[in-house]
């Protein structure tokens, strides 16, 4: 889906990171349930048994609700103009990179992350650390899409500087002016 913005900014991408981070946090979730529905009832004091569901909430909301609130609040999103990095669940964090400012792209890939066609993007900018879109899907469309859209980036702006290097200079001069 791509929308468009009055500059003619077109939004080609919108990733998350890999939807498996949340396969360890729902077996949480499914053992916590679980377990305090067969648990629940059991005990011989009432105190006992209200501590059956706190203690499924707890964990539920601990190891299940924030990791998925996490995984939902990082988002990268690749425009023909720019790649916008978002994350962080309390406190926000943006970070935009311009494909006209050129930069390395490499894509590194654990065992499972080859099995399952994900990868860690790392774009190099020249800064002390690469900006890394982790455990993106298909990482490989990712790494040519961006490869493309900087190369298309940079064509323009040095076509307009050859361009205007390349112009004679203009010598007519009326009253003063050029």
């Amino acid at each position: 889906m791509s929308s468009q913005n009055p500059d003619g900014e077109r939004v080609v991408a919108r990733l998350r990171p890999h939807g498996r981070a949340l396969f360890w946090p729902s077996i949480i979730l499914i053992a916590a349930v679980g377990a305090a529905g067969y648990l629940q009832g059991s005990f011989p004091l009432d105190w006992e048994n209200l501590l059956v569901p706190v203690a499924a909430a707890i964990v539920a909301v601990l190891l299940w609700l924030l990791p998925l609130l996490s995984w939902l609040g990082t988002r990268y999103i690749i425009t023909t103009r720019r790649v916008v990095l978002r994350h962080g669940l309390f406190t926000r964090v943006r970070q935009e990179l311009l494909h006209s400012r050129g930069y390395d792209v490499t894509v590194r890939k654990g065992a499972m992350q080859s099995m399952l066609g994900s990868g860690n993007v790392e774009i190099n900018t020249g800064l002390d650390h690469p900006v890394v879109l982790s455990d993106v899907p298909n990482a490989d469309l990712v790494q040519a899409a961006l490869h493309d859209l900087m190369e298309a980036s940079l064509n323009p702006i040095a076509a307009r500087r050859q361009a205007e290097a390349s112009r004679a200079p203009d010598e007519t001069t009326a009253w003063g002016t050029r």
